[in-house]
């Protein structure tokens, strides 16, 4: 694991010269720009693969039998599903398009989990062929389940199920997901009935495997407490399951949800930090509730990838207030970064060649996009800023690309893979013609 200190705005390869002209990943910002465009999303491999290695350190450090798991809905393509495999992670997804991606490089099924609340029979076809675990949600997809296997009666299985355990985090009312209001999940209170389904389900199909449990509370969290009591939660539901239905669960699901500095204001635990919490938790709730020690699953996303990533823009138009704000409008906005605009995120942000200079200007960064609300940064201090400045904007590898529209039918930015002074096209800028590829005019229209 690199021994830079992971818990930071900037990805592990970032470099100031002088001059003020910053380099990530060996590679300098304005040659990608030029030889990219604009807007850009830069990914730093460095900073991927030290994370990656510092949860499965951490794991083999204050546990041992572990499988962390790549919550790809983070940052989906084919590349990170290349570097997540390579790195002895497993994956999660939630649409036959992620999943589609991450078999198309050849990654394990073994290793892969189906989420979400309204999977299709199509998707729930596609999981079951191929191998994947399925995390159940709720009871009309444990009805689809047995139809399907009622045409597969031989069809190896392994299912896992989702339990929202009612804990509350301070995080965005959109990202929590473990509060007894969710969409997500069985409640607590249906879990004597989820266990009387699953047991008939199992001796209707012996070939069926039913792992454990998985709670996911939400994202973006700074506390450790909520997890801990998740997965003591969590806990008390296996010892439910063996001594009333005979259950003995191997796998326990944690979910992720760790936070990461978005500004020098946020203060996340180190990732060794969170491992070790949770791994204490499991082994002092098992002992004293009489359980074997299950196998470990986390499932970061965010805290893999969005340190990783840069996202640079050039700046266009200025627009002075007096004694009100001065806006810069950069070339990118909400249709490449919505978190902004979704969910009243916050950003950090640099000009390159001025990262030498005193921040003592304070700018609004507004995107290109039609609508009033498409603010990237709202006053942020930066120095004296100019048309044709290039702006980078840190931590944006999670959530920016694969939220990302064609809004005022935008054309999605490219994205490079930078490590050791080279970059490699891992998306391609889309074009005007991928945007109209899919349209048709009817006949009498023509």
């Amino acid at each position: 694991m690199c021994d830079k200190k992971l818990n930071q705005i900037k990805p592990i390869s970032y470099e100031a010269d002088a001059s003020g002209k910053v380099k990530i990943g060996g590679v300098y910002v304005a040659d990608l720009v030029k030889q990219f465009g604009s807007p850009l999303y830069i990914l730093c491999y460095e900073t991927i693969k030290a994370r990656a290695q510092a949860y499965r350190e951490a794991f083999k450090k204050f546990y041992g039998d572990s499988l962390v798991i790549y919550a790809s809905k983070a940052l989906n393509c084919k590349a990170l599903c290349s570097i997540v495999n390579q790195e002895g992670w497993g994956i999660d997804v939630v649409s036959a398009g992620e999943l589609h991606t991450a078999l198309s490089v050849g990654f394990p099924s073994s290793k892969i989990i189906f989420h979400g609340n309204n999977k299709s029979i199509e998707e729930l076809n596609m999981a079951i062929d191929n191998g994947v675990t399925i995390m159940l949600d709720n009871f009309l997809e444990l009805e689809l389940i047995k139809n399907i296997l009622k045409s597969k009666p031989n069809q190896a299985l392994k299912l896992m199920a989702r339990v929202t355990p009612g804990i509350e985090c301070h995080t965005h009312d959109y990202i929590k997901t473990g509060k007894l209001d969710s969409k997500f999940g069985f409640n607590l209170d249906e879990f004597d009935k989820l266990l009387s389904a699953l047991k008939a389900l199992k001796g209707e199909f012996p070939a069926l495997e039913i792992k454990g449990l998985h709670a996911h509370i939400g994202s973006q969290i700074f506390e450790t407490l909520p997890h801990r009591d998740s997965t003591k939660v969590l806990l008390e539901l296996y010892k439910k399951a063996k001594d009333e239905y005979g259950f003995e669960f191997t796998d326990l699901n944690v979910g992720g949800g760790l936070g990461i500095k978005y500004t020098e204001n946020d203060d996340p635990p180190e990732i060794d930090q969170w491992v070790e919490i949770i791994c204490k938790t499991v082994k002092e709730q098992c002992a004293t509730l009489g359980l074997t020690l299950p196998r470990i699953m986390s499932e970061p996303g965010r805290s893999l990838v969005g340190p990783a990533g840069v996202t640079a823009y050039q700046v266009g138009n200025i627009k002075h207030i007096p004694g009100i704000r001065t806006y810069a409008s950069v070339d990118g906005g909400m249709a490449d970064n919505t978190r902004p605009i979704m969910y009243q995120a916050v950003y950090s942000a640099d000009i390159d060649g001025k990262t030498h200079l005193a921040k003592d200007t304070k700018i609004t960064i507004a995107g290109k996009y039609c609508e009033s609300g498409d603010v990237l940064i709202r006053d942020i201090l930066l120095p004296q800023i100019n048309t044709g400045d290039i702006l980078m904007v840190y931590s944006t590898g999670a959530y920016n690309y694969s939220m990302a529209s064609n809004y005022n039918r935008a054309t999605k930015p490219c994205m490079v893979l930078v490590e050791d002074g080279q970059a490699y096209e891992i998306i391609k800028r889309e074009t005007l013609e991928d945007l109209i590829r899919f349209d048709q005019v009817p006949k009498f229209l023509s």
